[in-house]
């Protein structure tokens, strides 16, 4: 029950991070470069502030429930559950590395520009990060996509059937 538990959050936790990652990219990122300069600032400013704080917390905590998962999973052996969620693991740390890496330092630059201090390749950055932010948001769908699956597959605890409520032993 506790493998279950801990699945079920890692789960929701990566959820949470992809649907960040996703619904930024779907909904505003493939059109950054069609912004004016202002809005582009304005825009900018506001994702910041509103996603780096909340972020800050869910992908590490998100990364520590899929740790904790992990080392229940250990003592049943390296079985499919298992490298499933290492898989989704190891995808997610390298969405984390992106953010760090590369788009972080990007939006600390974006954070300092008004619509007077832009740079003259504004666009250019703007560009590298959208190719990052698109690259991280895949890689969390991914993880996503292995998580459940690692999900799917652990076995059922034994003494329950599919679909039959457990009892208690008379």
């Amino acid at each position: 029950m506790k493998i279950r538990a801990a699945q079920a959050t890692t789960l929701v936790l990566f959820a949470l991070v992809m649907g960040v990652f996703w619904g930024t990219w779907f909904s505003l990122s493939r059109t950054m470069s069609r912004l004016s300069a202002d809005t582009f600032v304005a825009v900018g400013h506001e994702m910041i502030e509103n996603l780096g704080g909340p972020m800050a917390v869910l992908l590490p905590l998100a990364l520590l429930s899929a740790l904790i998962t992990l080392v229940l999973l250990w003592p049943g052996g390296r079985t499919a559950p298992f490298w499933w969620l290492l898989a989704g693991f190891l995808l997610l740390v390298a969405a984390l590395v992106i953010t760090l890496a590369v788009e972080v330092p990007i939006d600390n630059k974006i954070e300092a520009w008004t619509v007077a201090t832009l740079p003259g390749d504004w666009r250019s950055i703007q560009s590298r990060w959208e190719l990052w932010h698109t690259i991280r948001t895949f890689l969390s769908i991914a993880a996503v996509v292995a998580v459940t699956i690692t999900t799917a597959v652990t076995a059922r605890p034994a003494g329950r059937t599919t679909g039959q409520p457990q009892t208690a032993a008379a």
